[in-house]
């Protein structure tokens, strides 16, 4: 199964039922269907070919889901750029994918500006509503050229379908590809791990070129509606709780900490919801709690990851609900639950030996939804994927009962907000500001974004530098989220004998006392 039939088949099962809500806009399945077509066949008509990228920048909106089915069905290969990162990430991402074409809405026409004058090899700069400059295609004008007919590409389960960005233990971004016949794996996944039927609405919040996006065709095929908010804002997402009445909701921990906090939130019902999902992060056990006793019994956590998506393990209503009456199991909530019927999974040590339960050692998992490969990455791919199965660089372990718990990374990657912080990356900014000899970032906690950055700076000698004039630096060069949020000034940094610094030593008094070091 590839998933361009699966776009088709929701389409032809569901024609006339609603299919998209965004604002005061509601559109069918035929019509989402129709407005994809149309642009699939406008993208071929302007020149792309079945395997160029296309990449697109855009926040939440009704052009998300038609951009990305007009991608799959036309045998185009979809780049997704997260809003929130700098533009020089953004500039590395479209030239390493070689990117044909960049489509963007109006929000982002300042940022495509500034880009476009060093990227050669993007031959078409598409907008996708408002009124373009003279450099810009139209592309409501082009569409109105072309059919709406289903685009007529031979597609594989080989072909690829998407180049998903994430980042590598230094920091440099990683490209994971996937193809057709993954995508739709990460589909059937989905369905079994899920209770979705026909008329649910899954409720889209967060950025729908991540998890969250994953969820949209899963939804479409079994006839379910997708909202869609322009992004979050606990305030708004409580109003559209109470409009739209959700079944699903997909969170990541930082927005239920935000909307636990809002002063009206005990008044907002939650009947119509039956599901909440969350991921990304470490999920604080008492949060989880206070929103159990608010929303009931509800909450699903997944496991997943960009290389192997979700959902690789699953701890379901019921895992929360035993732990929440029984005091013997709460210790349950802190697991990231078992492994789905389509996952395979294992805990190995360094040379890739399978542990048994209780040790702790890297999690493996194998899965028909798992990545090809890393794009022009041969030595990072043959590194991750060993005898076909993923090496997460997650350390965790797996107990008698078959749950799984993580309790640390192998890299040193932050996650604050259920967004990826790579310290290196950081560090290399922190180099370039004249004051600084040495620089470490490790990941603190923190009560609302589970995790932040810290840094911790050697400064060279006879030269000043402020706490704020640092972090100020560091926000000019990084994404908002990347900053560190604090930084402290030490005479040295602690380092093994052949002078690698240990950011062991600088994390551990910050989650001493904790139940686990993410």
């Amino acid at each position: 199964m590839i998933a361009a039939d699966l776009i088709r088949r929701g389409a032809q099962y569901y024609t006339e039922q609603t299919a998209v809500i965004f604002g005061e806009r509601t559109l069918t399945f035929r019509e989402v269907n129709y407005n994809a077509n149309r642009l699939a066949n406008t993208l071929r008509r302007l020149g792309l070919k079945k395997g160029d990228r296309v990449a697109f920048l855009l926040a939440n909106s009704v052009q998300s889901v038609e951009i990305d089915f007009a991608i799959i069905k036309s045998g185009l290969v979809r780049v997704p750029l997260n809003t929130r990162l700098s533009e020089k990430e953004h500039l590395h991402m479209i030239r390493e994918t070689e990117v044909k074409a960049l489509l963007f809405s109006e929000t982002f026409r300042d940022r495509v500006a500034a880009l476009r004058p060093q990227l050669p090899l993007v031959r078409w700069f598409c907008q996708v509503d408002g009124h373009p400059e003279d450099w810009a295609v139209s592309l409501a004008k082009e569409m109105e050229a072309v059919t709406a007919e289903e685009p007529e590409v031979h597609l594989t389960e080989d072909d690829w379908v998407t180049i998903q960005y994430t980042s590598g233990t230094t920091g440099k971004l990683k490209a994971a590809v996937h193809t057709q016949g993954s995508w739709s794996a990460i589909t059937t996944n989905i369905l079994l791990a899920l209770r979705i039927e026909k008329g649910d609405i899954m409720l889209h919040a967060a950025p729908l070129t991540h998890a969250s996006g994953t969820l949209l065709l899963p939804h479409w095929i079994r006839g379910g509606v997708n909202a869609i908010l322009p992004g979050f804002k606990p305030a708004e997402f409580l109003r559209a709780v109470e409009d739209i009445r959700p079944t699903t909701l997909n969170l990541v921990p930082t927005m239920i900490v935000m909307l636990l906090a809002e002063p009206d939130v005990e008044k907002v019902s939650f009947d119509s919801v039956r599901q909440i999902i969350y991921g990304a992060s470490p999920m604080p056990r008492e949060t989880l709690k206070k929103g159990m006793r608010l929303w009931g019994a509800k909450f699903i956590q997944y496991y997943g990851q960009t290389e192997c998506p979700l959902i690789l393990t699953l701890l379901d209503i019921d895992d929360h609900a035993r732990a929440l009456e029984n005091p013997e199991l709460e210790e349950r909530l802190l697991s990231c639950g078992r492994p789905t019927v389509t996952t395979q999974l294992k805990i190995v040590d360094e040379e890739g030996r399978e542990l048994p339960p209780g040790e702790i050692g890297e999690i493996a998992v194998r899965s028909a939804q798992q990545m090809s490969h890393y794009f022009q990455a041969p030595e990072l791919t043959r590194e991750t994927i060993r005898d076909g199965w993923i090496h997460t660089r997650d350390m965790g372990y797996i107990d008698q009962d078959g749950y799984v718990y993580l309790v640390d990374r192998k890299s040193d990657m932050i996650i604050s907000g259920g967004f990826n912080i790579y310290p290196r990356e950081v560090e290399e900014v922190l180099y370039q500001h004249p004051a600084v000899m040495e620089a470490a970032v490790v990941g603190v906690p923190h009560d609302k974004w589970g995790e932040v950055g810290k840094a911790f700076v050697v400064l060279k000698e006879g030269c000043l530098a402020t706490e704020e004039e640092l972090i100020e630096f560091c926000r000019r060069h990084l994404a908002s989220y990347k900053r560190p949020h604090s930084v402290e000034f030490v005479d040295s940094l602690p380092k093994s004998a052949v002078g690698k610094v240990i950011r062991r030593v600088l994390r551990e008094p910050y989650w001493k006392g904790r139940e686990r070091s993410i």
